[in-house]
């Protein structure tokens, strides 16, 4: 079967991309929690860390990434810019992030403004070099574009490197069913990547359909968005995924 690039940037079979919150009281409390949560999460086994400005703001986020370029070269980490896609390159390009990841490319606009959004971002996207991970009919995202689950994923897998596929919400599971939907839909070479709500429970079912995942609450002491980094709940999630045979075997 043919692979995905962005699958084989990585040496696990099931990539971990393990989310940043940004959390804090100041720039300087976000980026001192950001610089502990990196050593936790990379000593526990991730694959990757996404720094997203989800209670931070798109400073912190290039803060963060010029801490990992310059003073943690060996740490793989992408970065999701929440609602400003363009800053997202921006950064991403400036600090040599392998990737990105958009909550939507395709679905979220009406007809009339998808068309111009396709060719800004496949003219961004011959421009950069980093990865694209795309969501569609993901958590919180609007459905706009009047078109079915297969049109609009079909569209989301041209434009993007993965498509990221969520439930509900944060933190909520991901139905098995959706996945599975997703997958006999896409191209048989699509990275498909399970973007929230997976335990160590969880993993193997949906594992066996996706090729990933973003986990961010379960990462957590309270297993909450809200809460910190707990390195045993790291290790213990690693540890599931890392039992897998891959789903591309």
């Amino acid at each position: 079967m043919p692979a995905s690039p962005f699958l084989e940037s990585f040496s696990s079979a099931h990539p971990v991309l393990a989310m940043l919150h940004l959390k804090g009281e100041s720039a300087a409390d976000r980026m001192d929690r950001a610089r502990r949560e990196i050593d936790l999460l990379w000593s526990n086994g991730v694959d990757a860390v996404i720094v997203e400005n989800y209670f931070g703001d798109t400073d912190d986020v290039v803060a963060v990434c010029d801490y990992l370029r310059t003073s943690r070269p060996e740490v793989v980490f992408g970065v999701n810019v929440l609602n400003d896609d363009a800053r997202a390159f921006d950064i991403a390009d400036a600090f040599g992030a392998r990737f990105m990841q958009f909550d939507s490319v395709a679905g979220h606009l009406p007809l009339d403004e998808d068309a111009d959004y396709a060719a800004w971002l496949a003219e961004k996207r011959a421009s950069s070099s980093a990865f694209l991970l795309g969501g569609v009919r993901f958590k919180y995202q609007p459905y706009r574009s009047g078109r079915s689950l297969e049109e609009d994923l079909l569209l989301g897998d041209e434009r993007s490197d993965a498509i990221v596929i969520t439930g509900d919400g944060t933190g909520l599971e991901t139905p098995t069913a959706k996945i599975a939907a997703f997958r006999d839909i896409l191209s048989p070479d699509a990275a498909l990547i399970v973007g929230a709500g997976v335990t160590p429970d969880s993993c193997a079912a949906q594992l066996a359909i996706a090729d990933g995942v973003i986990v961010g609450s379960y990462l957590k002491d309270t297993y909450a968005d809200t809460g910190d980094v707990d390195p045993q709940h790291a290790r213990v999630f690693v540890d599931a995924v890392r039992q897998l045979i891959p789903s591309r075997a």
